[in-house]
């Protein structure tokens, strides 16, 4: 059922999206840069979960630590371009990417799961394949530290000044007219009340401690084609619009940019241009589905941050638009690990085998129930593991290998946990075949298993297709 609610939702989107090509022809949608006049304003309206920090404001030595720790993975070869899937084709991304993070944490987008490479975590054993990738993976966990006491204070900042604006509305509204006031400021409260509510510092915490970044690296140079931003002409787009996937609701989005400036790319201040200048690196934003507003295209530059905050990446969508030189970013996020851990999923593995039955007197082994539901969960989770997690692994190959063997052993785990599914479903198979069984009993338990048979089966083809 979800899976088909989320293809219906795909294709509301494409056919949105196709509709509103189609109304702007070759018009094209206004933007705005920090050049134009109105750009602050529009920031300040219709952008204000959008915050940014320049290099400037943060400290020097972790400037350092940072982007060292960028060239290290590059020179260790540790980024690697993804193979995903939109709409049933396989696409190579043109960013190259690493995830590090929590040690057994995963981040799934567009079809592709990521397996972290953890960072340098208390209470784990972690071999890394040199002292400079250990060094690397504890540069980003302190960036990540940094970060995420940033969005604290931001989000608190923005809660305190949302705040006094309310206030400053009600008094003006007193001193415009004492009786109406008192139903404009209930109707103030509850128009402000989702902002307006002082959060409690779990729930603060909960949506800014992140658990994994995500490492981007692209030379746009190197890059035989780059799709052209379709709605404002903003140029070519390293990565195109998209809201991040697999996010904890309203949780805050950080991003560290290095992109690697030398005198031979600069800004043109010689030639006013219209729009962003092509020679920098940008990040786009716009309301999702809205041809009213304009859009933002802001300059990255060297070591500058910016956050997205609260629904900012539900409501609006964002794109990177590429500049000349090499650019590294590092983005920070708070997965959603609720079906995206080793720890989940080796606890699914334990509440499958719940089922089986080892008899002491003899290696024969059999199922305690045939019930279809038990049936069904059972054999859910066995194509969890299999497509989820074993064959998502194994496609990516050995590149965590250039960083650590940490997964090898929890895979090695999985695998087993998989043969014992195995030998699950062929028990299934046996005991169906038998004529003791009452048979609407037996006929309900035969036609949930078979779908997820044949589910098993299709996925393995297009697995091997892959």
């Amino acid at each position: 059922g979800s899976a088909m609610k989320r293809r219906a939702g795909e294709r509301e989107k494409e056919l949105k999206k196709k509709k509103l090509l189609e109304e702007l022809g070759e018009n094209r949608l206004p933007y705005l840069t920090p050049a134009d006049a109105n750009f602050h304003q529009l920031w300040k309206t219709k952008y204000s979960k959008l915050i940014f920090r320049k290099s400037d404001t943060v400290p020097e030595e972790l400037h350092q630590v940072v982007q060292e720790s960028f060239l290290t993975l590059r020179e260790h070869n540790c980024f690697f371009q993804d193979l995903v899937r939109i709409k049933g084709k396989d696409f190579l991304t043109p960013v190259s990417r690493i995830l590090i993070g929590n040690p057994g944490c995963t981040y799934k987008y567009l079809n592709t799961r990521l397996f972290t490479v953890p960072w340098p975590t208390e209470g784990y054993d972690i071999k890394y394949c040199s002292p400079q990738m250990h060094d690397a993976c504890k540069a980003l966990m302190r960036l990540n530290d940094y970060l995420h006491v940033e969005a604290m204070k931001a989000i608190r900042g923005q809660n305190l000044f949302e705040t006094k604006e309310i206030k400053a509305t009600a008094v003006i509204d007193r001193e415009h007219s004492f009786a109406a006031s008192l139903t404009e400021q209930e109707s103030v409260s509850k128009d402000r009340s989702n902002v307006c509510v002082p959060e409690d510092d779990r729930g603060l915490k909960n949506r800014t401690s992140y658990n994994l970044t995500l490492l981007n690296y692209m030379d746009p140079l190197q890059m035989l084609y780059l799709k052209q931003e379709p709605y404002f002409g903003m140029g070519s787009m390293a990565v195109s619009w998209h809201h991040d996937e697999n996010l904890v609701e309203k949780s805050t989005v950080a991003v560290y940019n290095y992109s690697c400036e030398d005198s031979a790319v600069q800004e043109s201040h010689e030639q006013e241009l219209k729009g962003r200048d092509p020679a920098v690196w940008h990040v786009g934003l716009k309301v999702a589905w809205d041809i009213e507003t304009p859009g933002l295209a802001l300059p990255l530059h060297q070591g500058d941050i910016y956050l997205m905050l609260d629904d900012l990446n539900m409501t609006h969508q964002h794109c990177v638009l590429a500049g000349l030189s090499p650019r590294f970013s590092s983005t920070h996020r708070v997965a959603d690990s609720s079906r995206g851990t080793l720890e989940y999923i080796l606890g699914q593995c334990e509440l499958a085998l719940q089922n089986l039955q080892t008899d002491s007197d003899s290696v024969a082994l059999s199922l305690k129930s045939l019930e279809a539901a038990v049936v069904k969960q059972v054999e859910e989770i066995h194509n969890e593991v299999e497509f989820e997690w074993l064959r998502q692994f194994w496609f990516q190959g050995k590149r965590y290998l250039k960083c650590t063997d940490w997964w090898l052993k929890p895979m090695a785990k999985l695998e087993e946990f998989w043969r014992k599914l195995e030998i699950m479903t062929s028990l299934v198979l046996s005991e169906v075949r038998k004529e003791q069984q009452i048979e609407e009993q037996r006929n309900e338990t035969i036609s949930c298993f078979l779908l997820l048979l044949k589910e098993r089966q299709k996925l393995r083809k297009e697995w091997t297709a892959r």
